[in-house]
Protein backbone atom coordinates (compact mmCIF):
# COMPACT_ATOMS: atom_id res chain seq x y z
CA UNK A 1 0.00 0.00 0.00
CA UNK A 2 1.32 3.39 -0.94
CA UNK A 3 1.89 6.13 1.85
CA UNK A 4 1.42 9.03 -0.52
CA UNK A 5 -1.56 11.28 0.04
CA UNK A 6 -3.80 12.25 -2.82
CA UNK A 7 -2.58 15.44 -4.51
CA UNK A 8 -5.89 17.10 -3.89
CA UNK A 9 -5.33 16.80 -0.15
CA UNK A 10 -1.64 17.98 -0.10
CA UNK A 11 -1.30 21.46 1.35
CA UNK A 12 -4.75 21.38 2.98
CA UNK A 13 -4.97 21.94 6.71
CA UNK A 14 -7.17 20.04 9.06
CA UNK A 15 -9.78 22.70 8.60
CA UNK A 16 -9.30 22.66 4.86
CA UNK A 17 -7.44 26.01 4.77
CA UNK A 18 -4.51 26.52 2.41
CA UNK A 19 -0.91 26.86 3.59
CA UNK A 20 -1.00 24.25 6.34
CA UNK A 21 0.70 20.83 6.02
CA UNK A 22 -1.01 17.84 7.42
CA UNK A 23 1.09 15.34 9.36
CA UNK A 24 2.05 12.30 7.37
CA UNK A 25 1.67 9.93 10.25
CA UNK A 26 0.40 9.89 13.84
CA UNK A 27 4.00 9.92 15.07
CA UNK A 28 4.74 13.14 13.13
CA UNK A 29 1.60 14.70 14.58
CA UNK A 30 2.87 14.01 18.09
CA UNK A 31 6.47 15.08 17.37
CA UNK A 32 6.86 17.18 14.22
CA UNK A 33 10.03 16.62 12.23
CA UNK A 34 10.04 19.99 10.43
CA UNK A 35 9.26 23.55 11.47
CA UNK A 36 6.32 25.59 10.33
CA UNK A 37 6.55 27.56 7.11
CA UNK A 38 7.37 31.26 7.56
CA UNK A 39 4.36 33.46 6.76
CA UNK A 40 4.77 35.27 3.50
CA UNK A 41 3.71 38.77 4.75
CA UNK A 42 6.04 38.83 7.84
CA UNK A 43 9.10 41.10 7.57
CA UNK A 44 12.46 39.79 8.48
CA UNK A 45 13.92 41.09 11.80
CA UNK A 46 16.59 43.72 11.26
CA UNK A 47 19.74 43.76 13.43
CA UNK A 48 19.77 46.56 16.15
CA UNK A 49 21.27 49.87 15.08
CA UNK A 50 24.33 51.16 16.93
CA UNK A 51 24.06 54.57 18.77
CA UNK A 52 26.05 57.47 17.43
CA UNK A 53 28.83 59.16 19.47
CA UNK A 54 26.60 62.09 20.48
CA UNK A 55 23.81 59.86 21.74
CA UNK A 56 26.31 57.72 23.62
CA UNK A 57 27.77 60.82 25.27
CA UNK A 58 24.32 62.11 26.20
CA UNK A 59 23.36 58.72 27.57
CA UNK A 60 26.51 58.61 29.65
CA UNK A 61 25.89 62.13 30.98
CA UNK A 62 22.38 61.33 32.16
CA UNK A 63 23.59 58.13 33.74
CA UNK A 64 26.32 60.04 35.59
CA UNK A 65 23.81 62.70 36.63
CA UNK A 66 21.43 60.08 37.99
CA UNK A 67 24.26 58.51 40.00
CA UNK A 68 25.30 61.93 41.36
CA UNK A 69 21.75 62.78 42.37
CA UNK A 70 21.43 59.46 44.13
CA UNK A 71 24.70 60.03 45.99
CA UNK A 72 23.64 63.60 46.83
CA UNK A 73 20.28 62.44 48.15
CA UNK A 74 21.97 59.86 50.33
CA UNK A 75 24.45 62.48 51.58
CA UNK A 76 21.66 64.92 52.42
CA UNK A 77 19.80 62.22 54.30
CA UNK A 78 22.94 61.32 56.24
CA UNK A 79 23.64 65.02 56.96
CA UNK A 80 20.08 65.64 58.16
CA UNK A 81 20.36 62.61 60.40
CA UNK A 82 23.52 64.03 61.99
CA UNK A 83 21.84 67.42 62.44
CA UNK A 84 18.68 66.05 64.05
CA UNK A 85 20.01 63.23 66.19
CA UNK A 86 20.30 63.69 69.95
CA UNK A 87 23.48 65.42 71.10
CA UNK A 88 26.00 64.27 73.70
CA UNK A 89 24.72 66.48 76.56
CA UNK A 90 23.68 64.45 79.60
CA UNK A 91 22.55 67.39 81.78
CA UNK A 92 21.52 71.03 81.35
CA UNK A 93 24.46 73.27 80.60
CA UNK A 94 25.09 76.89 79.60
CA UNK A 95 27.49 78.38 77.11
CA UNK A 96 28.41 82.02 76.47
CA UNK A 97 28.73 83.19 72.87
CA UNK A 98 30.91 86.27 72.91
CA UNK A 99 30.23 89.32 70.79
CA UNK A 100 31.68 89.05 67.25
CA UNK A 101 32.84 85.47 67.84
CA UNK A 102 33.20 83.53 64.59
CA UNK A 103 31.31 80.37 63.65
CA UNK A 104 34.49 78.26 63.63
CA UNK A 105 35.43 79.38 67.16
CA UNK A 106 31.91 78.77 68.44
CA UNK A 107 31.80 75.30 66.86
CA UNK A 108 35.19 74.36 68.29
CA UNK A 109 34.12 75.40 71.80
CA UNK A 110 30.77 73.60 71.49
CA UNK A 111 32.56 70.40 70.51
CA UNK A 112 35.21 70.77 73.22
CA UNK A 113 32.64 71.40 75.96
CA UNK A 114 30.45 68.47 74.86
CA UNK A 115 27.48 70.26 73.31
CA UNK A 116 27.85 68.72 69.82
CA UNK A 117 29.54 65.64 68.41
CA UNK A 118 31.02 67.40 65.39
CA UNK A 119 31.92 71.06 65.05
CA UNK A 120 32.18 70.63 61.28
CA UNK A 121 28.55 69.53 61.02
CA UNK A 122 27.54 72.53 63.14
CA UNK A 123 29.40 74.95 60.84
CA UNK A 124 28.02 73.28 57.70
CA UNK A 125 24.46 73.48 59.04
CA UNK A 126 24.90 77.14 60.02
CA UNK A 127 26.35 78.09 56.62
CA UNK A 128 23.47 76.32 54.88
CA UNK A 129 20.90 78.19 56.98
CA UNK A 130 22.70 81.46 56.40
CA UNK A 131 22.83 80.94 52.63
CA UNK A 132 19.14 80.05 52.45
CA UNK A 133 18.21 83.25 54.34
CA UNK A 134 19.87 85.62 51.86
CA UNK A 135 16.50 86.70 50.50
CA UNK A 136 14.94 87.23 53.95
CA UNK A 137 14.65 90.61 55.66
CA UNK A 138 16.96 89.46 58.44
CA UNK A 139 19.87 87.19 57.62
CA UNK A 140 20.35 84.13 59.82
CA UNK A 141 23.38 84.90 62.00
CA UNK A 142 24.79 83.60 65.27
CA UNK A 143 24.08 86.06 68.10
CA UNK A 144 26.01 86.70 71.28
CA UNK A 145 24.61 85.88 74.69
CA UNK A 146 24.41 83.16 77.31
CA UNK A 147 22.43 80.08 76.24
CA UNK A 148 21.11 77.15 78.24
CA UNK A 149 20.61 73.77 76.54
CA UNK A 150 18.75 70.71 77.79
CA UNK A 151 20.14 67.16 77.72
CA UNK A 152 20.18 65.62 74.25
CA UNK A 153 19.90 68.95 72.41
CA UNK A 154 20.59 68.36 68.71
CA UNK A 155 22.76 70.47 66.43
CA UNK A 156 19.59 71.92 64.90
CA UNK A 157 18.28 72.88 68.35
CA UNK A 158 21.54 74.60 69.26
CA UNK A 159 21.86 76.39 65.92
CA UNK A 160 18.26 77.61 66.08
CA UNK A 161 18.69 78.95 69.61
CA UNK A 162 21.91 80.83 68.87
CA UNK A 163 20.77 82.01 65.45
CA UNK A 164 17.43 83.33 66.75
CA UNK A 165 18.96 84.87 69.87
CA UNK A 166 17.02 82.80 72.43
CA UNK A 167 19.56 83.59 75.13
CA UNK A 168 19.15 83.81 78.91
CA UNK A 169 17.83 87.30 79.60
CA UNK A 170 17.57 89.67 82.56
CA UNK A 171 15.68 92.91 83.10
CA UNK A 172 17.19 96.38 82.80
CA UNK A 173 14.88 99.17 83.94
CA UNK A 174 15.54 102.72 82.78
CA UNK A 175 13.06 105.13 84.47
CA UNK A 176 11.64 108.19 82.76
CA UNK A 177 13.35 111.54 83.23
CA UNK A 178 17.01 110.46 83.31
CA UNK A 179 19.58 112.24 81.18
CA UNK A 180 21.56 110.28 78.62
CA UNK A 181 24.67 110.55 80.82
CA UNK A 182 22.75 109.11 83.78
CA UNK A 183 21.46 106.24 81.62
CA UNK A 184 25.00 105.39 80.50
CA UNK A 185 26.14 105.36 84.14
CA UNK A 186 23.33 102.94 84.99
CA UNK A 187 24.34 100.62 82.18
CA UNK A 188 27.96 100.73 83.34
CA UNK A 189 26.81 99.40 86.72
CA UNK A 190 25.09 96.36 85.13
CA UNK A 191 27.55 93.47 85.55
CA UNK A 192 25.82 91.26 82.97
CA UNK A 193 26.56 93.72 80.16
CA UNK A 194 29.83 93.97 78.26
CA UNK A 195 31.81 96.59 76.36
CA UNK A 196 32.43 100.26 76.92
CA UNK A 197 30.43 103.31 75.86
CA UNK A 198 32.73 105.75 74.13
CA UNK A 199 30.10 108.39 73.37
CA UNK A 200 27.03 109.53 75.30
CA UNK A 201 23.93 109.55 73.06
CA UNK A 202 22.18 112.81 72.27
CA UNK A 203 19.71 113.97 74.89
CA UNK A 204 16.13 112.85 74.34
CA UNK A 205 16.91 110.06 71.85
CA UNK A 206 16.51 107.09 74.24
CA UNK A 207 13.20 105.50 75.23
CA UNK A 208 12.91 104.75 78.97
CA UNK A 209 11.43 101.30 79.61
CA UNK A 210 12.14 97.87 81.08
CA UNK A 211 14.12 95.83 78.57
CA UNK A 212 14.84 92.11 78.50
CA UNK A 213 18.54 91.89 77.75
CA UNK A 214 20.55 88.74 76.99
CA UNK A 215 23.54 88.25 79.23
CA UNK A 216 26.74 89.45 77.66
CA UNK A 217 25.04 92.00 75.39
CA UNK A 218 27.10 95.12 74.80
CA UNK A 219 26.11 98.38 76.45
CA UNK A 220 26.22 100.03 73.06
CA UNK A 221 23.75 97.42 71.84
CA UNK A 222 21.33 98.34 74.66
CA UNK A 223 21.60 102.02 73.74
CA UNK A 224 20.92 101.15 70.10
CA UNK A 225 17.83 99.20 71.19
CA UNK A 226 16.56 102.16 73.21
CA UNK A 227 17.23 104.55 70.33
CA UNK A 228 15.36 102.34 67.86
CA UNK A 229 12.39 102.05 70.24
CA UNK A 230 12.28 105.84 70.59
CA UNK A 231 12.31 106.38 66.83
CA UNK A 232 9.59 103.80 66.24
CA UNK A 233 7.36 105.34 68.90
CA UNK A 234 7.87 108.89 67.60
CA UNK A 235 6.98 107.93 64.04
CA UNK A 236 3.69 106.49 65.22
CA UNK A 237 2.55 109.22 67.65
CA UNK A 238 3.72 112.13 65.49
CA UNK A 239 1.37 110.98 62.74
CA UNK A 240 -1.49 111.04 65.29
CA UNK A 241 -0.67 114.44 66.84
CA UNK A 242 -3.24 117.13 67.55
CA UNK A 243 -3.43 119.74 64.82
CA UNK A 244 -2.41 123.35 65.43
CA UNK A 245 0.29 122.68 68.02
CA UNK A 246 3.14 125.21 68.36
CA UNK A 247 5.73 122.41 68.05
CA UNK A 248 6.72 122.06 64.40
CA UNK A 249 8.93 118.96 64.43
CA UNK A 250 9.20 115.70 66.40
CA UNK A 251 12.41 117.05 67.92
CA UNK A 252 10.59 120.08 69.34
CA UNK A 253 7.90 117.79 70.71
CA UNK A 254 10.56 115.79 72.58
CA UNK A 255 12.09 118.99 73.99
CA UNK A 256 8.74 120.09 75.42
CA UNK A 257 7.98 116.54 76.62
CA UNK A 258 11.27 116.48 78.55
CA UNK A 259 10.19 119.61 80.43
CA UNK A 260 6.77 118.11 81.19
CA UNK A 261 8.52 114.92 82.39
CA UNK A 262 10.53 116.83 85.00
CA UNK A 263 7.65 119.08 86.09
CA UNK A 264 5.25 116.33 87.17
CA UNK A 265 5.27 112.63 87.86
CA UNK A 266 1.49 112.29 88.12
CA UNK A 267 -0.34 110.71 85.23
CA UNK A 268 -3.50 112.74 85.82
CA UNK A 269 -1.60 116.03 85.48
CA UNK A 270 0.59 115.51 82.44
CA UNK A 271 -1.93 116.74 79.89
CA UNK A 272 -2.72 119.86 81.96
CA UNK A 273 0.95 120.67 82.46
CA UNK A 274 1.54 120.17 78.74
CA UNK A 275 -1.45 122.46 78.01
CA UNK A 276 0.04 125.22 80.19
CA UNK A 277 3.31 125.18 78.23
CA UNK A 278 1.49 124.93 74.88
CA UNK A 279 -0.66 127.95 75.82
CA UNK A 280 2.41 129.94 76.88
CA UNK A 281 4.17 129.14 73.59
CA UNK A 282 1.12 130.30 71.68
CA UNK A 283 1.20 133.59 73.62
CA UNK A 284 5.01 133.92 73.14
CA UNK A 285 5.48 133.75 76.92
CA UNK A 286 8.56 132.37 78.62
CA UNK A 287 8.06 128.85 79.90
CA UNK A 288 9.76 129.60 83.25
CA UNK A 289 10.42 125.96 84.14
CA UNK A 290 12.68 125.32 87.12
CA UNK A 291 14.21 122.06 85.78
CA UNK A 292 15.60 123.98 82.79
CA UNK A 293 17.61 126.13 85.21
CA UNK A 294 19.30 123.10 86.78
CA UNK A 295 20.03 121.44 83.43
CA UNK A 296 21.47 124.65 82.04
CA UNK A 297 23.92 124.83 84.95
CA UNK A 298 25.06 121.19 85.10
CA UNK A 299 24.05 119.55 81.83
CA UNK A 300 23.65 115.77 81.83
CA UNK A 301 25.20 115.41 85.30
CA UNK A 302 22.47 117.54 86.86
CA UNK A 303 21.19 116.93 90.40
CA UNK A 304 17.45 117.42 90.09
CA UNK A 305 16.72 117.89 93.79
CA UNK A 306 19.20 120.72 94.27
CA UNK A 307 17.68 123.97 95.71
CA UNK A 308 17.48 126.87 93.24
CA UNK A 309 18.87 130.27 94.24
CA UNK A 310 18.13 133.73 92.87
CA UNK A 311 21.47 133.71 91.07
CA UNK A 312 20.54 130.39 89.46
CA UNK A 313 17.28 131.84 88.17
CA UNK A 314 19.14 134.75 86.56
CA UNK A 315 21.87 132.56 85.06
CA UNK A 316 22.12 133.12 81.32
CA UNK A 317 22.37 129.61 79.92
CA UNK A 318 20.90 128.36 76.62
CA UNK A 319 18.44 126.11 78.50
CA UNK A 320 17.21 128.56 81.18
CA UNK A 321 13.58 129.25 80.20
CA UNK A 322 13.44 132.13 82.71
CA UNK A 323 15.86 133.92 80.38
CA UNK A 324 15.08 132.65 76.87
CA UNK A 325 11.67 133.24 75.30
CA UNK A 326 11.37 129.94 73.44
CA UNK A 327 12.06 126.24 73.71
CA UNK A 328 15.55 125.20 74.84
CA UNK A 329 17.93 124.07 72.08
CA UNK A 330 17.73 120.41 73.23
CA UNK A 331 15.78 118.20 75.64
CA UNK A 332 16.75 118.27 79.29
CA UNK A 333 16.16 114.52 79.81
CA UNK A 334 14.76 111.43 78.10
CA UNK A 335 10.97 111.64 78.44
CA UNK A 336 8.71 108.61 78.59
CA UNK A 337 5.81 107.69 76.34
CA UNK A 338 3.19 109.33 78.58
CA UNK A 339 4.84 112.76 78.51
CA UNK A 340 5.38 112.65 74.75
CA UNK A 341 1.75 111.64 74.22
CA UNK A 342 0.59 114.47 76.53
CA UNK A 343 2.53 117.06 74.53
CA UNK A 344 1.09 115.83 71.22
CA UNK A 345 -2.43 115.70 72.71
CA UNK A 346 -2.64 118.30 75.52
CA UNK A 347 -5.76 119.12 77.49
CA UNK A 348 -8.05 121.88 76.21
CA UNK A 349 -7.67 124.65 78.83
CA UNK A 350 -6.79 128.36 79.13
CA UNK A 351 -4.43 127.76 82.07
CA UNK A 352 -1.01 129.39 81.81
CA UNK A 353 0.26 129.02 85.42
CA UNK A 354 0.78 126.22 87.91
CA UNK A 355 2.51 125.88 91.26
CA UNK A 356 3.07 122.97 93.65
CA UNK A 357 0.33 122.28 96.19
CA UNK A 358 2.61 120.57 98.72
CA UNK A 359 0.98 117.17 98.28
CA UNK A 360 2.71 115.98 95.13
CA UNK A 361 0.39 117.80 92.74
CA UNK A 362 -0.11 121.32 91.38
CA UNK A 363 -2.61 124.17 91.47
CA UNK A 364 -3.42 125.51 87.98
CA UNK A 365 -4.49 129.07 87.24
CA UNK A 366 -5.65 131.11 84.26
CA UNK A 367 -4.80 134.55 85.69
CA UNK A 368 -1.77 135.99 87.41
CA UNK A 369 -3.88 137.07 90.39
CA UNK A 370 -5.03 133.51 91.08
CA UNK A 371 -1.52 132.26 90.53
CA UNK A 372 -0.01 134.71 93.04
CA UNK A 373 -2.57 133.62 95.62
CA UNK A 374 -1.63 129.99 94.98
CA UNK A 375 2.05 130.91 95.33
CA UNK A 376 1.39 132.51 98.73
CA UNK A 377 -0.42 129.41 99.89
CA UNK A 378 2.48 127.29 98.65
CA UNK A 379 5.00 129.40 100.58
CA UNK A 380 3.01 128.93 103.78
CA UNK A 381 2.83 125.19 103.09
CA UNK A 382 6.56 125.15 102.31
CA UNK A 383 7.37 126.78 105.67
CA UNK A 384 5.22 124.22 107.45
CA UNK A 385 6.92 121.40 105.56
CA UNK A 386 10.37 122.76 106.47
CA UNK A 387 9.34 123.15 110.10
CA UNK A 388 8.12 119.55 110.21
CA UNK A 389 11.32 118.39 108.55
CA UNK A 390 13.42 120.31 111.10
CA UNK A 391 11.37 118.83 113.93
CA UNK A 392 11.81 115.32 112.59
CA UNK A 393 15.53 115.90 112.20
CA UNK A 394 15.78 117.19 115.77
CA UNK A 395 13.85 114.17 117.05
CA UNK A 396 16.06 111.81 115.07
CA UNK A 397 19.18 113.53 116.42
CA UNK A 398 17.87 113.34 119.98
CA UNK A 399 17.19 109.63 119.55
CA UNK A 400 20.72 109.10 118.28
CA UNK A 401 22.18 111.02 121.24
CA UNK A 402 20.02 109.04 123.69
CA UNK A 403 21.22 105.76 122.18
CA UNK A 404 24.83 106.95 122.43
CA UNK A 405 24.33 107.91 126.11
CA UNK A 406 22.84 104.50 126.93
CA UNK A 407 25.68 102.76 125.13
CA UNK A 408 28.25 104.88 127.01
CA UNK A 409 26.66 103.96 130.36
CA UNK A 410 26.72 100.27 129.48
CA UNK A 411 30.36 100.52 128.47
CA UNK A 412 31.21 102.26 131.80
CA UNK A 413 29.63 99.40 133.72
CA UNK A 414 31.58 96.76 131.85
CA UNK A 415 34.88 98.62 131.48
CA UNK A 416 37.52 98.04 134.29
CA UNK A 417 39.61 101.14 135.14
CA UNK A 418 43.31 100.96 134.33
CA UNK A 419 44.22 101.82 137.95
CA UNK A 420 42.40 98.71 139.21
CA UNK A 421 44.19 96.51 136.68
CA UNK A 422 47.58 97.97 137.78
CA UNK A 423 46.78 97.36 141.48
CA UNK A 424 45.82 93.75 140.76
CA UNK A 425 49.10 93.22 138.93
CA UNK A 426 51.07 94.66 141.85
CA UNK A 427 49.22 92.40 144.31
CA UNK A 428 49.90 89.30 142.24
CA UNK A 429 53.62 90.02 141.79
CA UNK A 430 54.73 89.62 145.54
CA UNK A 431 52.56 86.51 145.89
CA UNK A 432 54.39 84.91 143.01
CA UNK A 433 57.84 85.92 144.41
CA UNK A 434 57.36 84.48 147.96
CA UNK A 435 57.31 80.77 146.99
CA UNK A 436 60.48 81.34 145.02
CA UNK A 437 62.27 82.65 148.18
CA UNK A 438 61.09 79.72 150.33
CA UNK A 439 62.33 77.17 147.88
CA UNK A 440 65.80 78.75 147.53
CA UNK A 441 68.50 76.66 149.29
CA UNK A 442 70.15 78.10 152.47
CA UNK A 443 73.83 78.78 152.06
CA UNK A 444 76.07 77.61 154.90
CA UNK A 445 79.46 78.98 155.86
Amino acid sequence: MSNERPPSLHGQGASGGPGRLLPRSPAEALEPRRGPVRPRNLRERQPPKKLGPQLRALNGFFTFLAVCLAVLAMSVMAFEYEVDKAGPLRESKTVVVRDREGAQDIAKRLETEGFVNSGHVFVAHYLTRSALSQGDKQKFMLKSGEYNFEPGASIRDITDAIGKGRAITFSVTIPEGLTSWQIVERLKAEQWLSGEVTRVPAEGTLMPDTYRIPKGMTRTGVLDMMRAEHQKFMERVWAQRQQGLPVRTPEEAVILASIVEKETGRRDERQRVAAVFVNRLRKSMRLQSDPTILYGLAGGQVQWGKPITRNDINSRTPHNTYVIAALPPSPICNPGRASITAVLGPATTNEIYFVADGQGGHIFSETLKDHNAAVQNWRKTEKEIRARQAERQAQAQAQVQAKQAVQTAQDDQVRVPAQVIAAEVEEQAPAQAQPARKSAPTRRN
